[in-house]
Formats: C-alpha cells, sequence, structure tokens
C-alpha cells in the first residue's frame, strides 16, 4: 500500500503543473478564491446573492461591509459573493451584516455558507445473506461480463444491467458529473472511463489547485460514488460498474467528506458547463438554500439531469438539495429489495436503488463495500447514462421521465420507492414514450424468492446490577411475508431464553405467543406469516451471564 500512495503522489506532482492551465480555461465564471482561503466548510462566510443584471458583484456588495468583513469569492454566472466575518465576530455582528447588505438595492438575498456532507451510512443489522444475492441475479443472465468481483456484487444484478448490457455498455459520449470528494482517476477501474476532455478528468472546488486527486486513502467516497456509476465494465479488472460512460471529476467535499455550499454550488455549475449529461451528488444536509436552488435550476436549464441521494437519516424528510423539484431524489433498498433502515423517505422520492453493502473502488487501487443513498444515488445514474446511451435524442426530462415509467414496482410506499426500483433492462430496451410490456405468464412466487435478515447483539448478567432481559421489536420488510425464523446465540455456560409475541407487544414470561427454553443458550423459533405480524422479542436470562446475538430471518414470495 505504500508504494501505491507513492506512486499516486507522484503522479499529482506531475499532474497540478497541467491542472493549472485547465482551471484559467475550465471556470467558467467563477473567480478563484483568495489565497489562503480554507478549503472545506466555511462557517465564518455569508453568501450574498445579487440581481442578475449586476456586471460587478465587488462594486455592489463591498461598500456595505464593514471592516471585519471581507470578499472572498465570486461567481457572476450563479450572481453571488462570499463574505468571510472575522472569527472573532459575534453573531449579532454577523447579522448586522445581513441587514446592512439587505438594504442594498441589487442583494436579492443572504444567507450561511451552510455545509453539505458525503452521506454515508453503517446499516444496524440489514444484510442479506448470499443466497439472497444470487436470487436477484437473473435465472439465466444474457451479458456476463469478465470482471472478476462481478460474482461478488447484486447491485448490478438486481437493476437488471445484464440484459441492459445486451444492448449498450455505455457511450463514452455520455458524461457523468461525479460531485463529491476526488475520484482517484488513474484506479485501475476507472481509467479508461476518466473525461479526458479537461485536465485532471476535472476540476478541484476544495483546494483550488485544479487537481480533484484524493489527498489519502481516508478520501473514498467520491471514487466509490464514481466507481459505482462508471466503473469499468467487462474490463477484466475488480468489479463491474453500472455503466461505461465518461465521468468528470468535481471534488466539492474534503477528506473529512464535508463541503461548504459555495463550493458545491460552484462545482454544479461547471459541471453543467463542461455539458454533463447527467450530475450525480451524494451528499446533502440542512435546509433548502437559494444558492444550491438556484446552482440546481441552472444546471436544470443547461441540460443536465440532477441525480441527488435522499439521506441517511430514517424518520428525518428528504435531504437538499435532493429534495428540490430539479433533482431526481433517491432511496436505498438493501439486497433482499427492502428499504434499507437508514434510508430517508418522503413525498420527493422518485427512485428507489441498491444501496445497502455495494461493492465498489477505493483509493488507492482497492475495493470496498460501502452503504448509503450515496450508493443507490450513483446507481440510478449509471442507469441514466446506460438509458441516453440507448437513445440519445432524450432530453433531460424525457430522461427523467423515461426513469420513472420503466422503474419496477416492488411493493414499497410511494414514498419509500417513488416510481419503484429503477430497472436498466426496461429503461434501455423500452422505446421512449411507451410502457414495458408486463410478463405474461409471471412465475408464481415461492417462499425464499425474498429474504431480509436483522440481527442485534446485547449482554445480561447476574447480581443485583446486572440486567436480567433485553426486549426487541421488528417490523416486517419483504413484500410478501410467508415465514420467519428467530434465533437466540449465547454463552455454552449459561441459559438464556427467547420469548415472541406477533402483535408487537412486549413480551413477558407469563405474556407471550411462542418460546424456546431449552437448558443452554442455543434457541429457535419458526413462524408462518401472514404479512400484518409486528414481532417482540425478550432476550432471558435463566442462569449465568455473557453476550449473546438475536437474529431474524425473514422470507417473502
Amino acid at each position: 500500500m505504500a508504494e501505491d500512495n507513492h506512486s499516486n503522489v507522484n503522479r499529482r506532482s506531475v499532474l497540478e503543473a497541467a491542472g493549472a492551465f485547465g482551471a484559467i480555461l475550465g471556470l467558467s465564471g467563477i473567480t478563484s478564491a483568495t489565497p489562503g482561503r480554507e478549503p472545506g466548510p466555511k462557517k465564518d462566510e455569508l453568501i450574498v446573492g445579487v440581481d442578475a443584471d449586476v456586471s460587478d458583484i465587488e462594486a455592489a456588495v463591498e461598500p456595505k461591509l464593514p471592516s471585519n468583513a471581507n470578499i472572498v469569492h465570486t461567481n457572476e454566472t450563479l450572481g453571488y459573493a462570499s463574505v468571510e466575518i472575522a472569527d472573532e465576530a459575534s453573531i449579532q455582528a454577523k447579522e448586522n451584516v445581513q441587514r446592512n447588505l439587505m438594504d442594498v438595492n441589487e442583494v436579492q438575498y443572504t444567507e450561511d455558507n451552510v455545509t453539505y456532507h458525503a452521506l454515508e451510512a453503517e446499516p444496524l443489522g440489514s444484510e442479506a445473506d448470499d443466497e439472497t444475492a444470487d436470487a436477484q441475479g437473473s435465472a439465466s443472465p444474457l451479458y456476463t461480463p469478465n470482471d472478476p468481483s462481478f460474482g461478488s456484487q447484486y447491485a448490478p444484478q438486481q437493476v437488471n444491467c445484464e440484459e441492459a448490457w445486451e444492448e449498450t455498455l455505455g457511450d463514452p459520449d455520455v458524461t457523468i458529473a461525479i460531485v463529491d470528494q476526488g475520484v482517484q482517476y488513474d484506479h485501475p477501474d476507472l481509467a479508461e472511463n476518466m473525461d479526458d476532455s479537461v485536465s485532471n478528468n476535472g476540476e478541484d472546488f476544495v483546494d483550488s489547485d485544479g487537481d480533484p486527486y484524493p489527498v489519502d486513502a481516508s478520501e473514498n467516497h467520491g471514487t466509490h460514488v464514481g466507481g459505482i456509476a462508471g466503473g469499468g465494465t467487462d474490463n477484466g479488472t475488480g468489479h463491474a460498474g453500472i455503466s461505461n460512460c465518461s465521468l468528470l471529476s468535481a471534488r466539492a467535499l474534503g477528506s473529512g467528506g464535508g463541503g461548504s455550499l459555495s463550493d458545491i454550488a460552484d462545482a454544479v455549475q461547471w459541471s453543467a458547463d463542461q455539458g454533463a449529461d447527467i450530475i450525480n451528488m451524494s451528499l446533502g444536509g440542512g435546509d433548502a438554500t437559494n444558492l444550491m436552488r438556484q446552482a440546481c435550476e441552472y444546471a436544470q436549464s443547461q441540460g443536465s439531469l440532477l441525480v441527488a441521494a435522499a439521506g441517511n437519516d430514517y424518520g428525518s424528510p428528504v435531504s437538499y438539495p435532493a429534495a428540490y423539484d430539479t433533482v431526481l431524489a433517491v432511496s436505498s433498498l438493501d439486497e433482499g429489495e427492502t428499504l434499507s433502515d437508514f434510508s430517508n423517505v418522503g413525498p420527493e422520492i422518485e427512485l428507489a436503488a441498491p444501496g445497502g453493502n455495494v461493492l465498489s473502488s477505493i483509493p488507492f487501487d482497492d475495493y470496498d463495500t460501502f452503504s448509503g443513498t450515496s450508493m443507490a444515488t450513483p446507481v440510478v445514474a449509471g442507469v441514466a447514462g446506460l438509458t441516453l446511451s440507448a437513445w440519445p435524442s432524450l432530453s433531460n426530462d424525457e430522461l427523467r421521465t423515461h426513469l420513472h415509467e420503466t422503474a419496477v414496482d416492488i411493493g414499497l410506499d410511494a414514498t419509500e420507492q417513488g416510481n419503484g426500483r429503477v430497472d436498466a433492462a426496461n429503461a434501455v430496451t423500452t422505446e421512449p414514450g411507451t410502457t414495458p410490456e408486463p410478463d405474461p405468464d409471471p412465475e408464481p412466487g415461492e417462499c425464499g424468492d425474498e429474504v431480509n435478515t436483522a440481527s442485534k447483539d446485547g449482554q445480561l448478567s447476574g447480581g443485583w446490577w446486572g440486567n436480567p432481559s433485553d426486549t426487541y421489536t421488528y417490523t416486517l420488510k419483504t413484500a410478501n411475508p410467508c415465514s420467519a425464523t428467530v434465533t437466540l446465540e449465547g454463552p455454552s455456560s449459561a441459559d438464556f431464553d427467547l420469548y415472541l409475541t406477533l402483535d408487537g407487544r412486549t413480551p413477558t414470561r407469563q405474556d407471550y405467543d411462542k418460546r424456546s427454553a431449552s437448558n443452554d443458550s442455543s434457541e429457535s423459533i419458526d413462524v408462518d406469516l401472514s404479512g400484518d405480524e409486528e414481532f417482540g422479542i425478550l432476550v432471558r436470562r435463566y442462569s449465568g451471564s455473557g453476550s449473546y446475538t438475536v437474529g431474524v430471518e425473514e422470507l417473502g414470495k
């Protein structure tokens, strides 16, 4: 690994010189940041938006600034200035600056330069087993790529890429911009698909050095996202990306995973100006902002399809920028086509895609599985790239509609799946303006066609300080539940018992529907399901102490 890092650093040193010229040509309408401006989040800055007809932003804004504030960045295309206020300034002082600026006729709005974050999550105990991954693949794949890790993947199979790949692996003339952390553009599974129309295959909005290369191995989010959408397919290397469309790296998030509103907005605008057909934003956070809405509207008006992650805080509304009308919001599914337990949901959701435990590339020249709506989003972006490769005359609005119309209803609520799970085969093989023909003779489902598993670790101990029991609940996840097994595995030297209710009430020793109480800590309960059950689970210590794992395997048709 040390040798890999060393070679990449050398490559960066060579490319930085070339990137300087590319930056001059590529940053249309964006004035470079003041030297010494810190990369990443910029909590001490205000965004000041001005009227569209203002020709000199600094002349309009600067006269109203006090001595402790100065302009550090402007963007003529989006019509705003970033104003830095001294660290020692009070909240009251900041509000005074905002009031003064709003007195300027040319100023439309002021807002904080808020921080957005990469939307990666670690799901809690919702990982499907290997049998599920096999079940998601086509029964007889039409196109099997020669990538050695393809058999360890499930995301391309779940969205039926194999059938779509019979028609196209993706046209290099279709470009997907990755607005994220930097993409390792010389990764062996990415290099051949990187867009070479600009220096360094992209632009850096974090450090303003023209080179979007990751600064270290911990900056892995952008490379993972890029590899899902456009990792080399059928190239005999690593994993298979959804498409072989071209990738453009717009580095707007730093190595810590955060990035400022201004950097991300600039990256979106720049991507659109480069002619990106699809802009992937696996990031989000906070409330709606004027600048981000304006950046998305600009990119949409330039012909780009914007795709963004819904968020990884289940129970919360869809994050921005995914919640904007101009952006296609994506929720996350696990291997069993159940909603990931971290995925945000809401009426803004338009499509669902695999996002739990997705295999892709990471720096440096490596691979790993990550989870999050961040991973589901580039699946949709990749499918959009395949679709545009097959139907190149589609506008961005027509492409969005076509993805809606060819999605597959997997039985989730509309707030969870939107129009359904994105489907590459349907999108590529269905003529736009028509709907996919239903299977005239569908195979009847069998119990076990869909599997969802969940588990939780705990510990029980004796004595007055001990914890004699733990309780849990489990809600059914599969579309058509048919059976389930609840298990308990504890220490061999102890005796733990397992109690179960089927209507969600908390079990007790006297009140339960089923139980398993042998003379050890290995217990199992099998139940047939009709679909309206909710499990209440009690793990009770009879004797001994130690750690345990309680698990549920739910089968659906």
